[in-house]
């Protein structure tokens, strides 16, 4: 497997302690990157069921368990050969163990179902339903330097294939073809679910469209999320075709200074919202309120964007900077007519300072 045993180890042990403090009798896991965080792996429709006490248990489908006990430290799992027989094994697991109060996570990700949570309530009609998000994600936000380190190795692959988007971008070129030639880069350099936007229109997020053409004189715009043992660093940057024009020379210009005032002002024990307030004051007073979408950053790890997500979950804003956080700076484009102007990198927050992963 990745990584010490032991990392992975204390990592369920310090979950459980939070179980047991917020009287929860056992969490189900089914979101892939908690599942990675507790298990040190990623496997197809992830089930790991934790108890507040005792040792967790995995289930895979039949034929796996040879495999996943190679790359994971954990030595229960259970082979299942329907769902039924999964569904089964869980609720066997809650009522054999007397649970009365059960964590799932309400998150957005992959495997994280809104139909699963219709069927364990289903089969589970008497146990109470904790939202467990606020735990594993409690625990996820603060890294150790076994993290920090695949974080930085993963900046070093982001940069490489930033690099073949600054060699390929030409006119005529489009969006689809841009993201396939720095996928191939990224997978190349052993990033295993890298993540690879571009836009050349105005699209804050953007999947690559094969109809959509670098222009003769525009921008294009890539983000790029590259992996290494499955932890993520992320960068975005524009780059300017001919000439676009004055607005577009502006709006870069811009966004750099806006880039140097959110490194200064985002240390620890600041909060969020603070620097969140400076930059959209600054943005307004440089002609680009308008332009500007709030969420200046997000935290990166086990997903490209994970808490503090200060783009979309606002109460988040109120998170204060700690040290071993990850996060992007800045996040969101300014939103021009001639495209989404962007520069983002991935910093570490460091007791001396910000250090640069990308």
């Amino acid at each position: 497997m990745r990584g010490n045993p032991e990392i992975f180890r204390k990592r369920v042990e310090r979950f459980q302690e939070l179980l047991r403090e917020n009287e929860i009798d056992g969490a189900v896991i089914r979101t892939l990157s908690s599942f990675i965080y507790f298990t040190g792996t990623k496997w197809l429709r992830p089930s790991i069921l934790i108890p507040a006490e005792g040792e967790p248990i995995v289930y895979v489908v039949k034929g796996e368990a040879e495999e996943f006990k190679r790359r994971s430290w954990i030595e229960n799992v259970v082979e299942f050969r329907k769902v039924e027989d999964l569904m089964a094994g869980v609720v066997s697991w809650i009522h054999g163990n007397g649970m009365e109060r059960v964590g799932l996570e309400f998150g957005v990700e992959r495997d994280a179902y809104l139909i699963f949570l219709k069927i364990f309530q289903r089969l589970n009609p008497t146990v109470e339903i904790v939202d467990i998000l606020d735990l594993t994600m409690g625990l996820r936000m603060v890294k150790d330097e076994w993290e920090l380190d695949n974080i930085r190795k993963a900046g070093k692959i982001a940069q490489r294939g930033m690099k073949v988007a600054e060699e390929v971008i030409r006119p005529g070129m489009s969006e689809l073809e841009i993201a396939a030639e720095v996928m191939r880069e990224l997978m190349l350099n052993g990033s295993e679910d890298p993540k690879v936007y571009v836009s050349t229109t105005p699209r804050a997020h953007a999947e690559p469209f094969r109809d959509l053409k670098v222009k003769e004189n525009g921008v294009v715009t890539v983000v790029i999320g590259a992996d290494w043992n499955h932890y993520y660093a992320n960068m975005a940057r524009t780059f300017v075709v001919g000439d676009p024009g004055e607005s577009v020379r502006k709006a870069i210009e811009v966004k750099e200074e806006a880039y140097r005032l959110a490194l200064e002002e985002t240390r620890i024990g600041v909060p969020l919202s603070a620097v969140e307030k400076k930059l959209a004051n600054f943005f307004k007073e440089r002609g680009f309120g308008d332009a500007y979408i709030a969420g200046y950053t997000h935290g990166v790890g086990l997903l490209i964007e994970e808490p503090p997500i200060t783009t979309i979950v606002v109460p988040q804003r109120a998170t204060k900077v700690q040290e071993n956080m990850v996060l992007t700076i800045i996040h969101p484009p300014l939103m021009i007519p001639e495209g989404a102007i962007k520069k983002e990198d991935t910093y570490i927050v460091k007791e001396n300072g910000l250090e640069r992963v990308t």
